[in-house]
């Protein structure tokens, strides 16, 4: 499991230094929904990322429960403004959240075009692990305790965590 983890997130690392890139961010966090960093990119090295990551999930989790009680299914997207810095917060494939930091050398319809794509490109990623996991439940490697084809988001959560 841990080799097949490691192409996806070199993938997902590739796609998010180019999204950094492309939208003028300072920089880009992708973690998955318990918190946990699966890749990062930009200006990245005075923030606490554990932290951020933390409170980011919280933020999805939270709206996700705002989401409920309004009758949608889950809101995709969030914007946060600040008086230096904004932040654009997406869930990617219902398993991860793209979150873009951004300043005045970039705007938020630049960062959401290019969100859109990363997003796009994030989702075949993971949407491809989950089939590779199950054809090894399948084929009986892996040692899960679910029927062979059947995985879970914990199968997800737990090659993105630490």
């Amino acid at each position: 499991m841990e080799m097949l983890f490691e192409e996806e997130q070199q993938q997902i690392q590739a796609i998010s230094d180019r999204l950094q890139k492309d939208s003028n961010a300072i920089a880009v966090l992708v973690i998955n929904k318990d918190g946990q960093e699966i890749a990062r990119s930009g200006q990245t090295s005075d923030l606490d990322i554990t932290s951020l990551s933390s409170l980011f999930a919280g933020n999805v989790a939270a709206t996700g429960e705002i989401a409920k009680f309004l009758r949608e299914e889950e809101f995709g997207g969030q914007f946060h403004e600040g008086t230096k810095q904004n932040v654009h917060i997406s869930v990617v494939a219902r398993r991860a959240i793209l979150v873009v930091i951004f300043d005045g050398r970039s705007s938020l319809g630049l960062v959401r075009l290019r969100v859109r794509k990363a997003t796009e490109e994030m989702t075949k990623i993971f949407d491809a692990l989950v089939k590779k996991i199950a054809a090894q439940q399948a084929a009986g490697i892996g040692g899960g305790s679910q029927l062979p084809g059947e995985i879970t988001d914990e199968d997800i959560d737990k090659l993105f965590g630490e």
